[in-house]
């Protein structure tokens, strides 16, 4: 998937960093923002693109009478059983990398923007887009935001922590860095300041890739 024909960001942030708030902010200043998540949710929805294929690899238990992927049920296998694990993933990820490709072609942005949660995991982003933004916010907070918005407990919230890159690990990949405490001005200003300079860059791209 080659994404580097013009300006490109990757946004990222551990859970409860407040990734989709910032993409938003974005967004609303002409941004183009393909989220890889919701690409992924939409395969396994009820005629999603994926459905057939789990069907024949997981069998018709793990469809839902709507239609859709029955996702606390493949959770709980995909925990029990790493092979599968990545037998899902051998069928999400490829269609994932093809719908991102396509909403890419289609966007009209002034750049575009990739909201990936686990892009520092996930290890070729680096190549794909032109800067990495990371959403930062201390650990702690991350846990007092999770906890209130999913009803999840600390324990619970640890272990998806635990899945997931560092806090130092992220800070690391970043070209650039929002610092995301809860101060919607102060987040305002950094992201207004940051757009600013991805448009410059992304006209520069323009002119160097007529």
């Amino acid at each position: 998937m080659e994404l580097r024909s013009s300006f490109s960001l990757g946004l990222t942030g551990g859970i409860g960093s407040g990734k989709t708030t910032i993409a938003n902010m974005f967004g609303e200043l002409g941004a183009s923002l393909i989220d890889t998540d919701l690409i992924a949710h939409q395969l396994t929805i009820p005629n999603g693109i994926a459905i057939n294929a789990v069907r024949q690899q997981f069998g018709n238990e793990f469809i839902q009478p709507d239609g859709a992927m029955d996702r606390a049920k493949m959770r709980e296998l995909v925990f029990a059983e790493p092979s599968a694990k990545a037998k899902l993933e051998q069928i999400l990820h490829p269609l994932i990398r093809q719908e991102t490709k396509k909403a890419a072609g289609q966007a009209v942005g002034s750049y575009l923007i990739f909201i990936v949660p686990l892009l520092v995991e996930s290890g070729n982003w680096k190549e794909k887009v032109s800067r990495i933004l990371v959403v930062d916010c201390p650990e702690q907070v991350q846990i007092q935001r999770v906890m209130a918005r999913n009803g999840l407990s600390q324990d619970q919230v640890l272990a998806i922590m635990r899945n997931q890159a560092s806090r130092q690990q992220r800070l690391a990949a970043a070209d650039d860095v929002i610092v995301n405490q809860g101060d919607l001005q102060a987040i305002r200003e950094q992201v207004a300041g940051l757009h600013h300079q991805y448009c410059q860059l992304a006209q520069a791209s323009v002119k160097n890739h007529p």
